[in-house]
Parts: C-alpha cells; structure tokens; sequence
C-alpha cells in the first residue's frame, strides 16, 4: 500500500509540530527537533525550566505588559525550543555538530548564536519570527536556512489525517487487535 508517505523533511517537520504540542508558553507554541545523519537525536519545546512552575501557571509578564512578540526576550520566564533540544543533547552527551534543526518558527537571534555555535548547518523552519538578526547571524556563519514550502503543507496535513484514522480504527479493541 502506497499512501504516498513524507519525504524526510516533511516527517521531521512533523515531528517539530508534535513537540509544539508539549509547549506551556501561553503566546506561542513551539517544537523543535535535531537531525544528524539522517537520525532524531534530541528535540525541545518552549516552556519554563525544569523543576520550575510553567508559564501557563504563573502568567506571561511580557503579555501583562503589552510587550510585543520576539521583543525583551530577558524578561521571558521560558527558554526557547531550540535551546531546549541543544540543552536535551548536551545533557545526554550527543554531538550535535553537523546537525539539521527542524523548527516550527525560525530562530531568534539568541537560538541562532546557540545553534552556530552547537555545529548546526542547516535550518528548516515552518513560520517566520520577528528577528532579523537571527537570520544575518546564520547567513556570517554558513547555516544554511530555509523555510518549509507550503506546497508541502497539504501533503502533511493528509499524512496527519491517516494517522488520525489509523487511531480512530483502533478505538474499541481490545490488546489482540479484536473489537471488544
């Protein structure tokens, strides 16, 4: 059976978008996951630090003082999804040096100095992000940077709908794989 499955970038993306789903920032979701060679080796979500009350606890004070998006990022209880997969890499011992990072939003300016500096080489992102110094710094340094097509976006969308089905169709079975 042919159901026309995801090209590579296509499948990471979609794996960036599930990590979003693990987000508690209360402006924007966000996932991330890092490739080598081909492999998923580490992948973040924006939210509060670990062993720290989330933000979805304790309110955004950048929203409750009317700061814009991808502005005073200093006052941000949460680190960003970027970081948070370099961090999971870098906690386990993984090499992240010649990396690929899928992200749901381009990085912002303070990820793209973390990423370069992490040996990622290339950036596919699904949303822009209101950070122009980000993109300048990955341009001095090499990465490579692109924005996921949107022809691609449908093509996702039906790879998500069939596995939605193949979840309903599993709804009432019992562990053999018979209808209870």
């Amino acid at each position: 059976m042919d159901w026309n499955r995801p090209d590579w970038d296509s499948y990471f993306m979609m794996l960036a978008l599930v990590a979003a789903t693990r987000s508690t920032c209360l402006r924007r979701r966000v996932g991330a996951v890092i490739v080598r060679h081909g492999q998923v080796i580490s992948t973040g979500y924006n939210g509060a630090p670990r062993g720290t009350p989330h933000c979805s606890e304790t309110g955004c004070l950048r929203a409750q003082l009317g700061i814009p998006s991808g502005q005073k990022h200093e006052l941000c209880r949460g680190s960003h999804a970027e970081m948070n997969a370099i961090a999971l890499a870098a906690s386990q011992g993984v090499v992240t040096d010649d990396g690929e990072l899928y992200c749901t939003h381009s990085p912002c300016v303070f990820c793209s100095k973390a990423l370069i500096n992490a040996g990622i080489r290339r950036v596919v992102y699904l949303q822009g992000y209101p950070d122009e110094l980000g993109v300048q710094l990955r341009e001095q340094a090499g990465v490579v940077t692109e924005q996921f097509p949107k022809e691609k976006y449908d093509h996702i969308l039906s790879c998500l709908y069939f596995a939605e089905h193949e979840l309903e169709g599993l709804r009432g079975q019992d562990k053999n794989g018979d209808k209870s």
